[in-house]
């Protein structure tokens, strides 16, 4: 059982990477463009704080056997600030002064949480507290491609919901929902079940809508690789509702 958690943990550790290097084609974009035009930069600032929580709590002083949580996230981390510091970099004043907001405050949640369960909580009190906290943020975001499921549906057009990255999803969900359930950790299984069950939904509604006509094409602004990261234009109403959260891991 030790050998299959570790082979799920790496299998784990390969598509979660991909997952959080997928933005890259955004960011090519952007800086070659020297402007964030209307992407929204939401995305990498909320999916650094998950990444931020989940790798403390794979760390042995707060959870044993979660090292491989911690490597991924850990890297997810590091991936995800340099997202925020280029869009901040091109962003306009108003969109830069939102968004260094939103970084400072994930920064001082996460030195929070850390703070108090290493000051307040001990053994297994830990882990449950911060298991809680990076439960939550993974919940939210799995669910982030609900509103592009929504729209996929509406227009009956898979073209804003790639097949690779729902594949990764499904595939990235699954190994740590395995891995959760191998190493008994409610606080990786539960979330990861949650990524399993949608990714798979997207993977059928694929499936289902990838060879029928597009008769309603949603705006250009609202569709990117990344599963609708683009914010609607001024004064644009949005045909699918997208809510701010949009990105997939």
């Amino acid at each position: 059982m030790d050998i299959a958690h570790f082979l799920f943990g790496v299998f784990g550790n390969a598509t979660a990477l991909f997952l959080f290097l997928a933005p890259t084609i955004t960011f090519r974009r952007i800086v070659r463009r020297k402007s964030t035009e209307q992407f929204s930069g939401i995305p990498y600032v909320m999916t650094l704080l998950n990444c931020l929580l989940s790798a403390w709590y794979g760390l042995p002083f707060v959870s044993k056997n979660n090292i491989l949580v911690s490597t991924i996230n850990g890297t997810g981390a590091v991936i995800e600030i340099i997202y925020v510091l280029i869009f901040l970099l091109f962003a306009p004043k108003k969109e830069k002064a939102k968004i260094f907001g939103l970084f400072m405050l994930v920064l001082t949640v996460f030195a929070a949480v850390a703070l108090v369960s290493l000051l307040a909580f001990h053994g297994n009190a830990r882990k449950i507290f911060c298991g809680f906290a990076a439960t939550i943020f993974s919940i939210i975001m799995y669910a982030s491609p609900l509103s592009i499921m929504r729209m996929v549906i509406k227009t009956k057009s898979v073209e804003f919901m790639p097949f690779f990255l729902s594949l990764f999803v499904f595939l990235c969900g699954t190994s740590w929902f395995v891995f959760g359930l191998l190493g008994r950790d409610p606080f990786v299984a539960v979330p990861n079940g949650f990524g399993c069950g949608l990714g798979t939904m997207q993977l059928i509604l694929y499936f289902i809508y990838h060879k029928k006509g597009e008769p309603e094409k949603p705006s250009a602004a609202n569709g990117s690789v990344e599963m609708g990261q683009e914010k609607p234009l001024e004064g644009t109403k949005m045909a699918n509702g997208n809510g701010a959260l949009v990105e997939q891991v």
